[in-house]
């Protein structure tokens, strides 16, 4: 009954678009008062929640992610993209998708990557003559990379819930964003080439190395911020520290495009962010107390294994589950809620927890580009100026594809602990 009126309570502040962060907080305030458990209980447990060291790289690679930004990475990176991949049919699409890969390293973070992105090739694609929808599907769809590819905020909270080296998180995101890449680049080119989207002309190879260099600096943040947390140089959260240095130098002495006046901003900007994100996690963890306070975790677990102990009717269970709520939920309060919830139905049918913690980010993560809620696809027709059935209907073959590297990841284990396995 009780965690009946928890969920009931949390529902309707979804549906009257309170934001998730208060409607966490307010559900759980609601049942704390009608359980007569002490209101010092809030404070409490929201501050276990977000005491962690591992926590604190969250703020500095915000951080370092906002100092690239400013610093003219962006451009950098879809221009290096254009010049290799611009004289195939599609061009502008490839390059979309594979600026989308080379920010990932950066920002770790779909919308993110959906609105800076989103803002300099979605006008550009349209003038070159590709449709709108198009280009508001491939960006949404690519956008869905920046937190599989490494590093990635949703890895880092799942690294903290479930006492799993960060490190291998990361790198065991790399094959799975990758694949996802390339396979968007795959529909991008055949949908192009049916639509004969224009391409441009073939670039010389000084003209693709120069290029190059000029995103090198920005690309060679993920190599530095891996090697030293793979080596053991140093824990994620000096790594972030790292990489807010590394991304100081290159924004104001090598690249320029930083300036000292920007500065004030940019770390209002990342305290902001921050902050949002903590509050959130800080309501997550009071959320997911009352949970186990229930035994839904419990519950959960053996409803789905009534339906059946086959593990592959298992993950097929848990992925509908995760796309669905990745459609309505923001992905840092889902995995804070349903990752220690799903985990021991995963490790029930044999699953590495590692794994699934790699399957669980990429299904939100496809669950942002979903229809009828999700973020990214929103943030993409707003900047194309389309609607979102418009949108929807373009994004399905991208949608198709991301759904069989899903399957993918779900079933071949080795595409996700292949690498970290090297590392052992």
């Amino acid at each position: 009954m009780m965690a009946a009126i928890l969920f009931v309570t949390f529902i309707a502040l979804i549906f009257l678009s309170v934001p998730i962060a208060f409607s966490l907080g307010l559900s759980s305030l609601v049942y704390i008062w009608i359980a007569d458990i002490p209101l010092n209980v809030i404070p409490q447990k929201m501050f276990g929640g977000i005491n962690s060291f591992t926590l604190l790289c969250i703020p500095g690679f915000i951080l370092a992610g906002n100092l690239m930004n400013a610093g003219g990475i962006t451009e950098r990176i879809i221009d290096f993209a254009n010049k290799l991949v611009g004289h195939i049919r599609g061009g502008l699409g490839l390059s979309n998708v594979g600026a989308s890969m080379g920010f990932a390293g950066i920002t770790g973070t779909a919308l993110a990557d959906t609105a800076s992105i989103g803002s300099v090739m979605i006008p550009a694609m349209k003038k070159e003559g590709y449709d709108a929808p198009f280009s508001v599907a491939v960006t949404s769809s690519s956008s869905t990379i920046g937190p599989i590819i490494p590093p990635s905020l949703p890895m880092i909270i799942l690294g903290t819930l479930a006492t799993v080296s960060i490190g291998d998180l990361f790198i065991a995101g790399t094959i799975p964003g990758l694949l996802l890449g390339l396979s968007l680049m795959a529909v991008t080119y055949i949908i192009s080439k049916k639509n004969n989207y224009p391409k441009g002309e073939r670039q010389k190879f000084s003209v693709i190395a120069k290029s190059f260099f000029g995103a090198f600096w920005a690309l060679m943040m993920t190599v530095i911020i891996l090697f030293g947390i793979l080596s053991g140089y140093f824990t994620p959260t000096e790594a972030s520290i790292v990489a807010v240095v590394y991304a100081l130098l290159v924004g104001l002495f090598i690249y320029r495009d930083l300036k000292l006046h920007m500065l004030p901003k940019i770390l209002l900007d990342s305290m902001v962010s921050t902050a949002g994100i903590l509050v959130l996690v800080g309501m997550a963890n009071l959320f997911g107390w009352i949970l186990v306070s229930e035994q839904i975790p419990q519950l959960v677990a053996d409803s789905i294994l009534a339906i059946s102990e086959n593990p592959i009717i298992v993950i097929l269970l848990l992925n509908v589950l995760l796309l669905f709520v990745g459609t309505f939920m923001e992905t840092i309060a889902a995995l804070v809620i349903l990752f220690p919830v799903l985990l021991p139905v995963a490790m029930e049918i044999g699953m590495d927890p590692i794994q699934f913690g790699v399957l669980m980010v990429l299904n939100l993560m496809i669950g942002l580009s979903t229809p009828p809620v999700g973020v990214c696809l929103f943030v993409a027709s707003s900047i194309g100026k389309v609607s979102l059935g418009q949108a929807s209907k373009a994004l399905l073959p991208f949608l198709g594809v991301s759904l069989l590297v899903l399957l993918a990841v779900s079933f071949i284990p080795s595409i996700t602990l292949y690498l970290p396995s090297l590392f052992d």
